[in-house]
């Protein structure tokens, strides 16, 4: 049911993002595994279009957009209390993120104080007005996107609120047959208003409750481990992976096993992710500036040394 139910979501979300079935397989992924997206990439590839594909209808969840700009406020996002002189008594009126799926519109364009008012809502799904908390309705998932911080007027991510995404994803440029796909599918109508809802939020709980019965053994469990704990000792890398990057990194590898028809995780779970999970969380010292290399650079470098017991 769950792998009929994942086949139906990714050829629906399909229909409006063409070519990418490996991202969109991700961002379910990390649907199901109770995480937030990241989309990191340059404009115009998409990233957009991929988070509206899953917000519009196919996943049968409450939703609702925020555009951050440079005057955003942080109470666009919390909501706030408002004074009601009929009943005089303070009422709280909702912000952006009182839904099941927020999509968060080229996040670092706003100050770092609006953003900050995402991370009691990204970690914790609630959110705290004038000393009382509010819980967000269930799933709560955020998928934002972001401009690489090269383009003016952004402003970059702090790392504490970069930790509260499960994944960070490039979507890149597609190739040139599906650029023509792209470019016909568009010729006489928007493909997203064709989209159908295809799951529900009752669904994608009872997934979830499905991945804690999925099958880790401690050799896995244990390369999962190593494989962050290198991040912390690697000499080129000022912050390593944290114990919650090793949860994400976990709870990913079970849901790509359920994609994938298997009820257990094997070390290809576990690599099949890894970048995806942990680049992001990475903090480089200078050197590996100098040097021209990528968090994902050294993460396939701590890949390809730290290799899983069966293979040693």
């Amino acid at each position: 049911m769950i792998v009929e139910q994942s086949r139906q979501i990714i050829a629906e979300v399909n229909k409006a993002f063409i070519g990418k079935n490996e991202i969109v397989e991700k961002v379910l992924m990390t649907i199901y595994a109770g995480g937030h997206v990241l989309l990191e990439d340059c404009p115009g590839v998409g990233k957009t279009t991929l988070a509206v594909a899953f917000c519009l209808k196919v996943l049968g969840l409450s939703h609702k957009r925020i555009q951050f700009t440079t005057d955003t406020l942080p109470s666009d996002i919390t909501g706030f209390n408002m004074f009601n002189r009929e009943t005089n008594q303070f009422e709280y009126r909702d912000g952006a993120a009182n839904c099941q799926l927020l999509l968060a519109d080229e996040i670092n364009r706003t100050s770092p104080k609006t953003q900050s008012a995402l991370l009691e809502v990204l970690e914790e799904h609630t959110i705290s007005v004038d000393g009382v908390t509010h819980m967000l309705p269930e799933p709560f998932i955020c998928i934002a996107t972001q401009n690489p911080l090269g383009f003016a007027g952004t402003q970059p991510l702090p790392e504490s609120q970069l930790d509260r995404f499960m994944v960070c994803l490039s979507i890149g440029y597609p190739s040139l047959e599906n650029q023509m796909k792209i470019i016909h599918s568009q010729k006489y109508s928007n493909p997203l208003a064709d989209l159908r809802e295809v799951t529900t939020a009752q669904n994608i709980m009872e997934v979830r409750d499905y991945l804690s019965s999925v099958k880790m053994t401690d050799a896995v469990l244990s390369y999962a481990i190593r494989l962050c704990e290198a991040t912390r000792n690697h000499p080129l890398i000022e912050l390593g992976i944290s114990p919650r990057g090793v949860q994400a990194l976990v709870r990913m590898a079970c849901a790509g096993a359920v994609l994938r028809e298997r009820n257990y995780v094997v070390p290809e779970d576990v690599q099949r992710i890894f970048c995806d999970v942990c680049a992001h969380r990475l903090v480089l010292r200078p050197q590996a500036q100098v040097d021209g290399l990528t968090a994902r650079a050294l993460l396939e470098e701590i890949m390809m040394k730290v290799r899983p017991e069966a293979e040693r």
